[in-house]
């Protein structure tokens, strides 16, 4: 004859261990993910190698902000989605350009205080990055960011493939916790 009291005691066992890793698994699929840096257009920032903590809640509840690190998804030319690892530069409502390596918003000169002295970023103007058909008054659209590397010579972002849509940014980079010794706030 069969023990039933085994069997529920192993089942009882069983569920113990499944629903942590079931409750884990959501967290880590709808409220933070591990992301993995690849390629050096974040350096100093962050490098190739790194691992950051993603928050995907935070931009359900807050507003996106300047200077903010986001990982945004984007079609190539293939129409396949890349992730991008990228700096938040310019917000809706914004007319952005780079002289002699001065951030310009708006007309007022900005200072990039996380940017390192030698790090130049090439002259662009606002419509380099959106033609006068996606933005004709000649400011950033709603709900679309402009995004930069901050190793600015060497990344691929806003200056390549336009404007983001606030729906295309997966959410906020808000650790970097790989490797130990860079572990910090982001």
């Amino acid at each position: 004859m069969i023990d039933l009291r085994e069997i529920h005691e192993f089942f009882k066992d069983t569920i113990a261990y499944i629903i942590p890793i079931v409750i884990m698994i959501i967290i880590m699929l709808f409220v933070y993910s591990f992301v993995p840096v690849s390629g050096n257009s974040m350096e100093p920032s962050l490098s190739s190698g790194n691992v950051v903590i993603l928050s995907r809640l935070r931009y359900k509840y807050a507003d996106i902000k300047r200077n903010e690190i986001v990982v945004l998804k984007k079609k190539n030319d293939e129409g396949i989605k890349e992730s991008y690892i990228k700096r938040v530069v310019g917000l809706p409502g914004e007319e952005i350009h780079y002289l002699n390596g001065y951030l310009y918003i708006d007309g007022e000169k900005n200072k990039e205080n996380f940017m390192s002295d030698d790090v130049e970023t090439s002259n662009f103007m606002f419509v380099d990055v959106c033609n006068e058909t996606e933005c004709p008054d000649g400011k950033i659209p709603e709900n679309k960011y402009l995004v930069l590397g901050d190793n600015r010579n060497n990344s691929i972002d806003s200056r390549s493939f336009g404007l983001v849509d606030k729906s295309e940014i997966e959410g906020k980079v808000i650790f970097n916790i790989w490797p130990l010794n860079s572990l910090k706030k982001m």
